[in-house]
């Protein structure tokens, strides 16, 4: 997994990643166990691209990007972001990176403050960066607004005032506004119709063509993440299963929890039969094993070996990654 920048550092490298939630019970609320949310996640983004990360409800996506953002705090491995570990960063240490990382959250009308006008949103961010002038900040306002599809005019507007994809649009320049290098992307368009998705996703590839960004791209929908993202990672249980580039994920899937996935894609012929494979067992159920691979009470060619041995990333093609040393052996 080599993605190098200009000055020869991986833009953004995830390296042994966990989050542990303790579990309380009892009147004096001991601690009885713990929620392994993420737990040893690893991977790369390169500069410029699009990485992609899926998985069901509960496997850990979301607090990955908190974790990234330092909105919560990690409890071991590595945040490589432009060559430097921010992991053990303080909050003064942090200050000059929190303009490189932004996020584009998946409630557009809850991310915005409903006292605020857009204008006032969006020139927050302008003003952090320096922008001391304020015909300076009305100038860039009216830039962001016309970047992401929308009028000037609505500046002095209300978050009540627009609809779902509007604030989406709101939510994106507001990102901007600080002019990051890279931004989480938390199912930005999971909240909007079909034909708004399009629009959004399409506005984000015109805005990395244009600014250079780079994205990570949390989503539930894979034919979304096929067609915006540039790598995969497949996540489970708080652990990555299975990372390649999108066109090996989907035409070579090896995990059988990513072509269980990939399955439940509904095909738009009607005269093909659809086939869902579905995974046993219910989601988090893997958290009782201590040992073996986290996927085995859900997994239909689960063996033995799998109950007991470490799972680790077996290589099966190029830039291609998978937790699974029977995907492995049948290369």
């Amino acid at each position: 997994m080599e993605s190098k920048n200009k000055n020869n550092h991986p833009f953004l490298l995830i390296e042994g990643l966990k989050k542990y939630f303790p579990i309380r019970r009892g009147f004096f609320q001991k601690i009885d166990g713990w929620v392994k949310a993420v737990d040893g996640v690893s991977f790369e983004i390169e500069q410029g691209k699009t990485m992609g990360l899926v998985g069901e409800s509960g496997c850990g996506k979301t607090t990955v990007a908190r974790l990234i953002l330092k909105l919560l705090e990690s409890d071991a491995g590595k945040i490589v972001f432009q060559g430097r570990d921010i992991r053990r960063f303080s909050e003064k240490e942090m200050k000059p990176y929190r303009k490189e990382i932004q996020i584009i959250f998946q409630d557009p009308f809850g991310s915005l403050n409903p006292r605020m006008t857009i204008g006032q949103t969006i020139e927050e961010g302008i003003r952090i960066i320096g922008n001391k002038h304020a015909t300076n900040r009305k100038e860039r306002l009216e830039t962001l607004l016309r970047m992401v599809g929308m009028s000037p005019d609505s500046a002095d507007r209300y978050p009540h005032e627009f609809s779902g994809g509007q604030r989406q649009r709101i939510g994106i320049a507001r990102a901007l506004s600080v002019e990051p290098s890279l931004i989480v992307c938390d199912e930005p368009v999971s909240a909007l119709d079909v034909s708004i998705q399009a629009q959004i996703i399409n506005l984000l590839k015109d805005l990395q063509d244009q600014l250079g960004l780079s994205y990570l791209f949390i989503s539930h929908d894979l034919n979304v993440v096929g067609y915006l993202c540039n790598t995969i990672s497949v996540m489970y249980n708080g652990h990555i299963v299975e990372f390649a580039p999108s066109e090996d994920i989907f035409n070579h899937p090896h995990h059988p929890y990513t072509i269980s996935l990939l399955s439940a894609i509904p095909d738009p012929d009607p005269d093909k039969t659809w086939h869902v494979k579905l995974s046993n067992g219910r989601v988090g159920d893997s958290d009782a094993f201590s040992e073996g691979c986290k996927y085995q009470d859900r997994c239909s060619i689960v063996e033995t070996a799998c109950r007991k041995d470490t799972m680790v990333f077996e290589k099966v093609g190029e830039n291609h990654f998978v937790r699974c040393w029977k995907a492995a052996k049948k290369i």
